[in-house]
């Protein structure tokens, strides 16, 4: 079915006496190269556990974002007979069955974090890339403050090659700019709501990113790492496409 039909058919369910809380869309992945995440923390507990497992039986995976505490308890538990792998960091919980097979790997890219308040939302950023199949390294807590952490880290990943690179930043959000001057891929800036103040709650950081003078460097909305990182996944994609190492999406 292709997406227009789909948009037709959702359309023609959608009456008064018909009303549906949750439609999960099982083909996103084939049509955007994306996989459709779960966003948890907003939902009812039966419309959480309805979703993922249409996701089970239609895909072999679901991925959830923003998960508590207690929701990923209760998943556990209901979905007991299948694979789970928690990023508590991230706040990121995936689930899979015997059914589920993983993408062939194509695309490298970076994540770098300013500070360790930065961490979850990179780490958003980062399952998502690698869900999409991408490799993914990884370098924390190399800020402005003390920008020598970052040096290190970046020779490795340039050396080793990259696609893309996103960058969480919160406080001042100077981060992404620097690294937007020393590498020759697109890069996404990721503002996160840390800070003080004025500029507190990721404002700051998200105002600094869009006014960098240093070009190739691409701007998501405050605390956006699912955006960031499959932004960047289908940058990596695409040139790995190019290089032969993944054939095209069907």
């Amino acid at each position: 079915m292709d997406a227009l039909t789909e948009l037709s058919r959702a359309a023609h369910d959608m009456s008064d006496d018909h009303i549906v809380a949750s439609r999960p869309d099982l083909s996103r992945v084939e049509r955007t190269g994306i996989p459709e995440v779960i966003l948890a923390e907003t939902k009812a507990h039966e419309d959480l556990v309805a979703i993922v497992d249409a996701f089970l039986r239609g895909r072999g995976r679901a991925i959830l974002s923003r998960v508590k505490p207690e929701q990923a308890t209760a998943l556990r538990a209901r979905f007991a007979d299948v694979v789970w792998e928690q990023y508590g960091r991230g706040r990121v919980l995936i689930a899979r069955t015997d059914r589920w097979v993983r993408p062939v790997q194509g695309g490298r890219i970076g994540v770098f974090a300013a500070g360790t308040s930065d961490v979850p939302v990179a780490e958003e950023a980062a399952v998502v890339a690698r869900e999409m199949g991408c490799a993914v390294a990884t370098a924390y807590d190399v800020g402005v403050a003390g920008i020598h952490r970052l040096v290190e880290p970046m020779r490795v990943m340039k050396a080793d090659g990259l696609d893309a690179v996103v960058v969480a930043a919160g406080m001042d959000g100077a981060l992404p700019s620097v690294v937007a001057g020393l590498v020759g891929v697109p890069v996404i800036g990721l503002p996160v709501s840390v800070g003080y103040g004025v500029g507190g709650q990721g404002i700051g950081a998200l105002m600094a990113m869009l006014q960098t003078c240093a070009p190739g460097l691409t701007v998501v909305n405050i605390d956006n790492g699912v955006g960031a990182g499959a932004t960047a996944g289908l940058i990596a994609r695409r040139a790995a496409m190019a290089r032969g190492e993944i054939a095209p999406l069907g």
